[in-house]
């Protein structure tokens, strides 16, 4: 009999989801919906001190940060919006292009209060990061971009050409057909190829991020966010007529972008700082979440 029971449990063991890795934002953030031009986004802001902004991509809402942002709240202003179109902001038709995010994030910190703002930002993340910084570098102490090209800026027609990155060019309403009710599939192509070691994204954390990413609306935004990329191309190759200036940090995954986040940037600005995650691919919250806290919380600290 206990033979039995031990093989019983063993079995349900097994079948048991794996350990919940969405790690919760810390009771003292409050969240707001904040109306832009445009859109309305959803934020998270928690802390006390200067102001801190954390950009996520595509396949993570705002979510991803909390880490990080729990950390950097001892004695700063942390601010987390959701992107447009993504996590619970709002879905509008158009202003997908990073220059007019990049107005979202102005108006967002405008709303807040905040004038400057150090802004760290994660695949498209790091777009929007690059064009506020762009745009506002008057306003930027400093940027930190990790682990993502940013369109236009050298060595960008090399990097587009990988295979890899055929989904910049995926969408319209054949393909929303085609991963309607099967968004969990698609998601999982970037959490498995991109990452560095994919156990490292949970169940649990692929289940939280399918299911936001299924509501209504939300997977056409996120394509929206790729199609636009054209745009951001000759948005920024228009700015690199002046350089950024403001201290830079460049994030790669050892597996995934590596090195080249820095040959990027140096491209568009005068003050880069290097780190290679080790054994890390693309999720480097997710995968290296220490490594990646100190490593941002080192550059902030300088």
């Amino acid at each position: 009999m206990f033979r039995t029971l031990l093989t019983a449990l063993t079995l349900l063991a097994l079948s048991l989801p794996a350990h919940a890795a969405v790690t919760p934002f810390p009771a003292a953030f409050r969240t707001q919906d904040i109306k832009v031009e445009g859109a309305t986004i959803h934020v998270r802001v928690g802390g006390k001190g200067p102001a801190v902004v954390l950009l996520h991509g595509f396949g993570d809402t705002g979510d991803m940060w909390a880490p990080l942002a729990a950390d950097l709240a001892k004695d700063h202003t942390v601010v987390v919006p959701d992107l447009r179109g993504m996590g619970l902001s709002s879905l509008p038709e158009s202003g997908y292009d990073k220059k007019t995010q990049a107005g979202d994030i102005r108006g967002v910190l405008a709303a807040l209060g905040i004038e400057h703002s150090v802004v760290v930002g994660h695949d498209i993340g790091t777009m929007v990061a690059f064009a506020y910084a762009s745009r506002y570098p008057q306003l930027t102490d400093r940027l930190v971009v990790m682990d993502a090209p940013v369109p236009g800026i050298p060595p960008w027609n090399d990097i587009v050409r990988s295979p890899m990155l055929w989904h910049f060019d995926f969408g319209g309403p054949d393909m929303q057909r085609l991963v309607a009710g099967r968004e969990r599939i698609y998601l999982d192509r970037f959490w498995n190829e991109f990452a560095g070691n994919p156990a490292k994204i949970d169940e649990e954390t692929r289940q939280h991020y399918a299911k936001l990413y299924a509501r209504p609306g939300n997977m056409q935004a996120a394509f929206a966010q790729f199609r636009s990329i054209r745009q951001d191309e000759v948005d920024n190759k228009a700015s690199m007529a002046t350089r950024l200036t403001m201290p830079v940090l460049a994030v790669g995954g050892e597996k995934s972008f590596g090195a080249n986040e820095a040959i990027v940037m140096r491209n568009a600005a005068d003050n880069v700082t290097e780190v290679v995650v080790p054994g890390a691919g693309h999720w480097l919250m997710e995968e290296a979440p220490v490594q990646t806290i100190k490593a941002i919380r080192d550059f902030i600290e300088k």
